[in-house]
């Protein structure tokens, strides 16, 4: 695995290697976190959202990361209250927009369900970045979900999975009884198309919507991330995320994936750039869940994977989009790493010997 050159990116068109005032919200997360601390070591001022400022474990987390001391601040602000994000996106160059609902907050009165609560943030994130006057482009953490290659009447999956693509939401599609897929797969849809909305109506920022495919990878959390778990869960044996997994190939024909270390490299290429604008969907490989239980079987015979958890097929649609390729940003790690990496954090949590 070799490093992408730094002066090879600036040539292509970024900014160069100025300190900038960035906000990341849900900077706690699985991905928020490693992004922020990644930021930190290339010497930017990250402003962090959290939805709980006494969470010692996740604001100790944050302080831990080097650099923290003197670029770090920490900012209480709830998807479900988004007016909180105005003060930390206040004086940032750029901001990345991390957090999302993973289920609906029972608590709270204002919305009825995750995707109101996202498309809110969405239109309050966006309008507080207008009204800073300092913030050049907002980078929205989306995801692959919202691009389903699944054709609108029904009759299958269109040859390529690309940026033209848009989940068709009035599908019949079997969510094996889990409404918090449904919801999420409604809210990353609903919110990029909200997002990109705002770019014909207001103009006066740029707007870039990741999306990415199923992250896997080492992570700076001392949990298992639901991501992770996903991807992972045919040597773990977890049927509630085999599930999950099951779900994105019936979704998109195959399963996108890409790691953790890609992606935040990738969200920060994204703010280097003079000029970017639009979607680009982003994995690594494109996998069916048979192939990613056959590599564990050729490569990890130690691990045993019931019989019910060696997968199946896809389909025959390909992986078409090569927008992030284009504009000279290229991945580091491919399935193989991915799954091992993967693989060696689920080690150090003590889930394989």
């Amino acid at each position: 695995m070799t490093s992408r050159s730094i002066s090879a990116m600036e040539e292509k068109g970024g900014r160069g290697s100025g300190h900038r005032t960035v906000c990341v919200t849900g900077g706690a997360g699985y991905l928020g976190s490693s992004l922020v601390k990644k930021l930190l070591q290339k010497g930017h001022t990250v402003h962090a959202t959290l939805r709980n400022l006494d969470d010692q474990s996740k604001v100790g987390l944050l302080k831990s990361f080097p650099e923290a001391n003197t670029k770090l601040r920490l900012f209480k602000a709830d998807i479900y209250n988004p007016d909180e994000f105005n003060t930390a996106i206040q004086g940032c160059d750029f901001v990345f927009h991390v957090a999302t609902p993973l289920q609906s907050n029972t608590q709270s009165s204002q919305y009825k369900d995750t995707t109101e609560a996202a498309v809110a943030a969405v239109e309050s994130i966006v309008k507080s970045c207008i009204r800073s006057g300092t913030v050049k482009r907002l980078i929205y953490t989306g995801s692959v979900v919202a691009a389903s290659p699944l054709k609108e009447d029904g009759s299958g999956f269109k040859d390529s999975m690309d940026e033209s693509c848009w989940t068709p939401l009035n599908l019949p599609i079997n969510y094996y009884g889990f409404e918090t897929l449904k919801d999420y797969t409604y809210s990353k849809t609903i919110s990029e198309k909200k997002l990109l909305s705002y770019a014909c109506k207001e103009n006066k920022m740029e707007l870039v919507s990741l999306a990415c495919g199923l992250v896997g990878g080492d992570t700076v959390l001392s949990y298992i991330s639901g991501s992770i778990a996903c991807l992972m869960s045919q040597p773990l044996n977890d049927p509630i995320s085999y599930q999950s997994l099951e779900f994105l190939q019936e979704l998109m024909g195959k399963v996108p994936i890409v790691h953790i270390d890609d992606v935040c490299e990738a969200h920060i290429f994204c703010m280097d750039q003079r000029s970017l604008q639009g979607i680009f969907l982003f994995a690594s490989d494109f996998l069916s869940t048979k192939e990613i239980a056959d590599y564990f079987c050729l490569y990890h015979p130690e691990i045993c994977i019931a019989e019910e958890f060696h997968g199946r097929n896809g389909s025959e649609v390909r992986w078409g989009s090569t927008k992030l390729n284009d504009v000279g940003f290229k991945p580091n790690y491919d399935a193989k790493l991915i799954l091992e990496d993967s693989l060696q954090f689920l080690r150090k949590m003590g889930s394989f010997k």
